[in-house]
């Protein structure tokens, strides 16, 4: 077994601790770690996770049951599952309320992901054309239903799983069953073997206040290895362990409704006498700190009724007080708190850390039920992840993880149409982009089908599977017994196609200050050509997407309405599933720019594509929040998943109760036209260049990196830079800019 990690006699045996003082130390360990992470990994553009990193001597050794060296399916992640899990070393910091913290993914560490006895040879070739992040073989973006782990606690998990089998004695169940009961065994014994080790660390601390925290920690540990929770800390211990025991696995879901499932425990406590709100404060913010996992506040009930309750702004308390990267949203609809939402936005002014977000329920529950679906079971999705919803339990989704990248879908259709013999226009080029599109829709839902038809072969959902509804009742996997199939596919790159089709209309067509084939040699030269700046700076400020009733506004309505009617389509071709469009990017930005040429907006080659609903980074210098709102609002796909606004706002605002008035009335507004997610930043530029030369000087800097929030000092320069543009807003985007250019266009 391998040595425990902990942190024993640090303190004096004198010194006395309060809850302020312990979430400073914990806040300055933490920023620690988070540095040794950056040391030991590099740049990581992602969720902070809340992992740590392991000391030298701790490895972890797969045994492959493929002959390419990796494992999959039942018997593969079992067997390599409960041997890490019975290796795994104990993390404990006796100035922490928590246990739970690990220290990596097993899918990133087992080596080729997709099971190679099912080839997919002929979709990658399409997959490759287009650029599509296909989904394949991903450990499904979806959120478990965390109540049924609290109710049933890991024994009552146990006894379902027992009873369910005498149910389902089909043998094609045999190999279901035979691997949750030993997950779920070894998850208990593993629960009673933290317990026995943080009372042995107990018996060792001499700081009586410690002391009596390990010796707490232990009894709360050992009650829930399998029995359920019944008190507001053994709820957040178990939160804790699942989170440990799914990102272990492969990263893990998202969270669920934070304030409605912790309430009844909290109410609970606070009758019995057995919790102040300091201490519930405190409990909340170690469990940020265990973990950064995507939590909602507030919005309705299935009646329509709001769920604001007194521990909704303990929550949004907490998460001052501990101020790391953080993953809360707060949704809005017609009988909000508003106070709740007043309580975000002074927070946002406050830390200037990106959190919360808001989501818009009207839109979000409307767009739902245009899917088929009830009103009731509409308002019971939740914000799951950076950009997308989740009933918890009952779908099986691969949100955020299945793009099409429509920049290359407009490059491939260009050139195309350039190749051809017929006379190039806007007209024709528009066609050609609707076949491709077409195409690269269809190859990605059949890429779905195929992942849902064999990824129980490859990576079966074996954490997730306990907090579903359908796979234990019926002995499958999720990828074959969830409630409901809701499969996104995002579209990447809208105001890079919107404004390359603008710029081709206005430039070429209206103006005629350039003929296609003169725009494709400088593309192809990468506007270094003779003339090519020049030709670059024209066909960048012409009328672009978010500029407010302009000819990029109309194209990207035109392209979403497009690829919204073309993924829904999907759903006639194959009912079983829901397929449902969404826009939106993540750190694919870069990516996939780095795989397309110049484009006609005057993006150069191999630069990033735009950011999910948003206008190219620097574009509207001039600040013009309700234009580039309306724009995003118009081009909502509207079927119940989000294509986020990023909204930088100026640090100068002061955070007076003036300003987080007008920023309430602001939300309300944005979100009543019809946009359904807010990302909002407030960074000081001078700080965030300064981080970005240096980022050490600034190790506690949060920032909204897209739907999450990451310190900036983990991300790698690319995205650090990714994310100075969008916030200075770097580009000739100005009037005065944009008339300069109209000027020399037209003396030339």
């Amino acid at each position: 077994m391998m040595s425990q990690i902990q942190f024993i006699n640090e303190f004096p045996e004198e010194e006395v601790f309060t809850y302020d003082k312990r979430i400073r130390l914990l806040k300055e360990r933490k920023l620690r770690q988070t540095q040794e992470k950056i040391d030991r990994e590099g740049g990581l553009d992602e969720d902070d996770y809340g992992r740590v990193v392991p000391p030298e001597n701790v490895h972890f050794d797969f045994v492959p049951t493929h002959e390419n060296g990796s494992f999959y399916g039942y018997k593969g992640w079992t067997l390599n599952y409960t041997r890490i899990l019975n290796q795994h070393p104990l993390y404990c910091d006796p100035l922490d309320a928590f246990v739970g913290r690990g220290f990596f993914f097993m899918t990133r560490a087992k080596g080729e992901i997709w099971n190679p006895d099912y080839p997919y040879t002929e979709l990658k070739k399409e997959f490759s054309k287009y650029n599509i992040v296909c989904g394949i073989g991903s450990d499904g973006h979806f959120t478990p239903d965390i109540q049924m782990g609290l109710e049933l606690g890991w024994g009552g998990i146990l006894e379902k799983l027992k009873k369910c089998r005498i149910e389902n004695p089909a043998p094609e169940s045999r190999e279901f069953y035979d691997s949750e009961e030993q997950i779920v065994e070894c998850i208990i014994a593993f629960l009673k073997r933290m317990a026995g080790e943080i009372q042995a660390l107990s018996e060792q601390e001499r700081n009586p206040y410690l002391k009596k925290n390990l010796q707490e920690m232990a009894q709360v540990n050992l009650k829930i290895s399998d029995q359920s929770p019944s008190t507001m800390r053994e709820a957040i211990q178990w939160m804790c362990w699942f989170s440990f025991f799914s990102r272990l696995y492969n990263r893990g879901p998202s969270g669920g409704q934070l304030d409605e499932l912790l309430r009844p425990f909290f109410e609970a406590d606070r009758k019995a006498g057995r919790i102040t709100e300091e201490e519930a404060k405190f409990y909340i913010a170690c469990l940020f700190l265990n973990d950064t996992r995507y939590y909602q506040l507030g919005g309705p009930d299935e009646s329509g009724k709001d769920m604001t309750s007194r521990i909704s702004y303990l929550i949004l308390d907490a998460a001052d007080w501990i101020n790391i990267a953080c993953n809360l949203t707060v949704r809005v609809h017609d009988d909000s708190d508003d106070e709740l939402i007043r309580k975000g936005v002074e927070y946002l002014f406050k830390n200037k850390t990106g959190w919360p977000r808001f989501s818009g329920d009207n839109s979000l529950v409307n767009g739902f039920v245009k899917c088929g679906y009830t009103k009731e079971l509409a308002r019971r999705r939740l914000a799951g992840g950076c950009h997308w919803m989740s009933i918890p339990g009952m779908e099986y989704t691969l949100n955020d993880l299945v793009k099409v990248n429509t920049a290359k879908v407009f490059e491939v259709a260009y050139y195309d149409m350039m190749k051809h013999e017929e006379e190039p226009s806007v007209a024709l080029l528009w066609e050609y982009f609707e076949r491709h599109l077409g195409k690269a829709v269809a190859v990605t839902a059949k890429g779905i089908l195929f992942h849902l038809k064999y990824q129980e072969k490859n990576e079966p959902e074996l954490i997730c599977n306990l907090l579903s509804h359908g796979p234990v009742e019926e002995g499958r996997d999720i990828t074959k017994s969830a409630r409901y199939f809701n499969m996104c596919i995002d579209g990447a790159g809208l105001a890079t196609v919107a404004d390359s089709f603008a710029a081709c209309e206005q430039r070429i067509e209206k103006e005629n200050k350039i003929t296609f084939e003169d725009l494709t040699r400088h593309m192809q030269f990468n506007y270094s050509d003779f003339d090519g700046e020049y030709v670059r700076q024209m066909m960048l400020h012409s009328e672009r997407y978010c500029g407010g009733d302009t000819a990029g506004d109309a194209w990207a309505k035109r392209i979403s309405k497009t690829f919204s009617d073309m993924v829904r389509e999907q759903s006639r071709l194959y009912p079983e599933i829901c397929f449902i469009p969404g826009w939106f990017s993540w750190s694919n930005t870069l990516e996939f720019g780095r795989n397309i040429r110049a484009t006609p907006n005057g993006r150069h080659d191999g630069e990033a594509i735009s950011h999910g609903a948003n206008p190219h980074s620097g574009f509207r210098k001039d600040g013009a929040v309700t234009a580039i709102a309306n724009s995003i609002a118009a081009i909502q796909p509207g079927y119940g998943n989000t294509a986020p606004f990023q909204l930088e706002v100026d640090p100068g605002l002061a955070n007076s109760p003036e300003a987080v008035d007008k920023m309430v009335s602001l939300i309300r507004t944005l979100l009543e036209q019809g946009n359904t997610l807010l990302n909002i930043n407030i960074i000081d530029k001078d700080q965030i260049l300064q981080a970005h030369q240096n980022p050490s000087l600034y190790p506690d800097l949060v920032v909204r990196v897209t739907g999450f929030t990451a310190f900036f000092s983990m991300l790698s320069p690319e995205f650090r830079q990714l994310v100075v543009d969008r916030v200075l807003a770097v580009n000739a985007g100005s009037e005065e800019e944009r008339q300069v250019i109209e000027k020399e266009t037209r003396r030339k």
